[in-house]
């Protein structure tokens, strides 16, 4: 009986500690011009005000999430989607190749909650290989910029949510 009292609280303490989340959403809406074309071309766009918006909208979504690590591409309108959570959490942005293959493999070795900023043409392989699974077939399109995917890692299990904000 005794032992039972004693390796209970052990076993939950180990179980809590192997939970974590990743958060993975697109940049938020980037600036275009009257005629409806990106702004910049270089291809490296800013943030329209409704993009600015969504990223101050993330940021008051993600602020009670104990988010430990941020990556985030190095483009203007990723860095401006994550930056609000960043001064709020006091979380530095590490910047990350999307066509880095160990990317992810160093995601998972983290094992802490983390927020990672990309594409429309690169979330769906973060978030298909931080699953395990195909999740996602494809790109996100391109006037989808509400998504905000959760995989919540609990031992050797994998959720994956897919939230609209």
């Amino acid at each position: 009986m005794v032992m039972k009292q004693i390796l209970f609280p052990v076993v939950c303490l180990l179980f809590f500690s192997c939970t974590h989340s990743y958060y993975i959403v697109r940049h938020a809406e980037k600036a275009t011009n009257s005629s409806g074309n990106t702004m910049a071309a270089s291809g490296d766009v800013p943030l329209s005000e409704a993009g600015l918006i969504r990223a101050e909208k993330l940021k008051d979504i993600l602020k009670d999430k104990k988010i430990k690590f941020i990556f985030s591409t190095n483009t203007q309108r990723t860095l401006s989607t994550a930056r609000p959570f960043s001064i709020v959490s006091a979380t530095e942005i590490t910047i990350y190749n999307p066509k880095d293959s160990t990317f992810t493999g160093r995601l998972k070795k983290l094992k802490k909650n983390t927020l990672i900023v990309g594409h429309s043409n690169t979330i769906d392989n973060v978030v298909n290989e931080l699953a395990g699974y195909i999740y996602l077939p494809g790109d996100i399109p391109d006037n989808e910029y509400n998504n905000l995917f959760v995989i919540k890692c609990r031992g050797k299990n994998v959720s994956v949510k897919r939230l609209k904000y």
